[in-house]
């Protein structure tokens, strides 16, 4: 999930996360058009799937969320000593 200035919560899929990230910053015509009017601030949460259909799965089921479970996920992720690049 990717931070905007604006503290809202983007879910997206990609086989490169870093790189995803980096063209959604750019704000460039490979970004999503949510992201193309927002400054991304940060990369809040990632996890991974066994193939693109459980990640379209997930993603489905994570944009399902309310703000508040988003907001738990990201916190548990961190609670876990994950960390991101």
């Amino acid at each position: 999930m990717i931070r905007s200035d604006d503290n809202s919560l983007y879910t997206g899929i990609s086989t490169n996360v870093i790189r995803r990230f980096k063209e959604h910053k750019s704000k460039s015509k490979l970004s999503a058009k949510y992201l193309r009017v927002r400054n991304v601030v940060s990369l809040d949460y990632i996890e991974t799937a066994a193939d693109r259909s459980a990640a379209s799965k997930r993603e489905c089921q994570i944009k399902k969320m309310s703000k508040l479970q988003k907001e738990r996920l990201i916190t548990s992720f961190y609670d876990g000593s994950n960390t991101l690049a």
